[in-house]
């Protein structure tokens, strides 16, 4: 049963029979019968055939959402029994926001120095993409913001709140101020992250509360593409605080805070509402509880 399910979840991931067949390791003829067979226990029709897939039944809908809670308890039972016979091993998947790449360091640093038979797995994705991708097990947990758009049925930890600064040439627009508000950056010709991101939707949100508009000259979804240009000393970006802090900025970008009014989102890790969790997740979980003070300043 268990193999059939997942079975289901890689169609539910693929949308593709041939594709879905060899990311389980199996020919397609073993996958349509493994899922038919899976019909016929069940007694309903769960996916939508054709010449290609065409999606899944509302029985088959319902049987997904029953399929990633057996096929996570499943796995977490695996886990857990063999982190009682031996030390902690294995692999960590984790799906992380673009601005809170440069922190992960910070979890998995001192993880590691506990567990050094652990991996690691870091994927960068959009907030939303790390919901999906854990609500699908295709990572065991996520960084992300979590208190600002929905973020489903998880479990939060949260880590440190984000606020915001304008990166620019000491010779840019503002680039002699201490602070400068968002009005103000409203005026700044900017490099920023696509409208997919979730920062960039809490810049822009920022911005029209005072009644302004981003005006950006480039953008990307990379946040080395962002920065590669802020360095140049030629172009200015807003980039949250711990993130500027962790890049490094050269003699030719200042780091200026912006206020008025004051902007703060929560950052954490998530992970599925489970319980136990596994042994690797209730290990990284203590770490985050642990790091998340040393965060705050």
């Amino acid at each position: 049963m268990i193999d059939k399910l997942e079975l289901l979840l890689a169609l539910a991931k693929e949308r593709h029979f041939g594709r879905a067949a060899e990311a389980c390791g199996v020919t397609q003829p073993t996958m349509s019968t493994g899922l038919k067979q899976l019909e016929e226990i069940l007694g309903v029709m769960l996916v939508q055939r054709g010449s290609r897939f065409q999606g899944f039944t509302p029985e088959g809908e319902r049987a997904l959402d029953w399929a990633r809670r057996i096929v996570g308890d499943a796995r977490a039972m695996r886990d857990e029994i063999n982190g009682l016979k031996h030390q902690l091993s294995g692999e960590i998947r984790i799906a992380a926001i673009p601005t809170v790449l440069g922190m992960v360091a910070s979890l998995t640093t001192p993880f590691r120095a506990r567990h050094p038979e652990v991996r690691f797995s870091i994927r960068s994705t959009t907030s939303s993409e790390v919901l999906g991708l854990l609500e699908n097990l295709e990572v065991d947990a996520g960084l992300t913001y979590i208190e600002n758009e929905p973020i489903g049925k998880v479990r939060t930890i949260p880590l440190y709140n984000e606020s915001y600064r304008l990166l620019t040439a000491p010779d840019g627009m503002f680039g002699d101020r201490e602070t400068v508000t968002w009005k103000e950056v409203g005026q700044v010709p900017l490099c920023l992250l696509t409208p997919d991101m979730q920062n960039r939707r809490i810049i822009d949100r920022a911005l029209r509360s005072v009644g302004a508009e981003a005006t950006p000259t480039l953008t990307s979804n990379s946040l080395l593409v962002l920065f590669t240009h802020v360095k140049t000393g030629r172009w200015a970006s807003v980039m949250p605080a711990k993130l500027a802090e962790t890049l490094g900025l050269s003699d030719k970008v200042r780091s200026i805070p912006i206020t008025d009014p004051e902007v703060n989102y929560s950052i954490g890790l998530v992970i599925p509402q489970r319980d136990p969790m596994t042994p690797l997740i209730a290990a990284l979980v203590n770490v985050a509880r642990e790091v998340a003070p040393t965060l705050q300043s």
